[in-house]
């Protein structure tokens, strides 16, 4: 059975989620923190050693003013309120992404990543202002200067995500199958699930069934 180290996951629908049974999109933001809890709980379970959750992209400074507010102050409470359970569960968090926000809330990101640093339960990257292109054009940017060829393993090095294993598999909920510019170095050979649920629907059942399934897959890398 494949060993699971890490997932990815692109957290799709809260928006609509929130239109269609609140009559707010905000509010589905703040419904969907209930399944980030837990997938936080389960992976732990599962000695799941890494997750990554695509929080905003480069394209969501598109959406309205209002919306982007609300979704910044909902990250800096939610941090403020359990930054030291999370500590205390040894959970580590990571961001990756150009920190460009508020003064408050890059010091909470800050103060959050500094004192979960040393934990190793469970690493949680966390994909604020993240896009995989920006993310690959940074890393060739850091290599152009460096002796020899540029090689997979030096990208891989001046990566954000630098000493994490590529993810295992992806899961994208929302009914939407594309990447929409998440990870698309580090998904190369990942297995990829997309589901129909809207975020704030994906239950605990959801995930361990797609674990399972993951588990059972024959991955061959290009062999047979």
């Amino acid at each position: 059975m494949n060993p699971v180290q890490h997932v990815a996951v692109i957290m799709d629908g809260n928006g609509r989620w929130g239109l269609k049974n609140k009559k707010s999109r905000n509010l589905g933001h703040k419904a969907g923190l209930k399944t980030v809890e837990m997938i936080i709980k389960e992976s732990i379970k599962k000695k799941i050693k890494f997750i990554t959750l695509y929080a905003f992209s480069t394209e969501n400074w598109k959406r309205p003013s209002t919306e982007k507010k609300f979704l910044f102050n909902l990250l800096e409470v939610y941090l403020k309120e359990r930054l030291d359970q999370l500590n205390k569960n040894k959970i580590k968090l990571k961001i990756i992404g150009k920190k460009v926000f508020s003064k408050n809330l890059n010091s909470i990101l800050n103060k959050a990543e500094r004192i979960t640093n040393n934990n190793d339960k469970l690493q949680i990257n966390l994909a604020l202002n993240y896009g995989s292109k920006t993310e690959i054009i940074s890393a060739l940017n850091k290599l152009k200067n460096t002796k020899g060829k540029i090689t997979e393993k030096k990208i891989d090095q001046s990566l954000y995500t630098n000493n994490v294993p590529d993810p295992d598999f992806l899961i994208r909920t929302g009914n939407t199958a594309r990447l929409s510019n998440f990870l698309l170095w580090q998904l190369a050979y990942s297995e990829i699930f997309f589901e129909k649920k809207l975020w704030p629907d994906f239950n605990k059942n959801d995930y361990l069934r797609i674990i399972n399934k993951f588990k059972k897959i024959k991955r061959n890398f290009g062999n047979v």
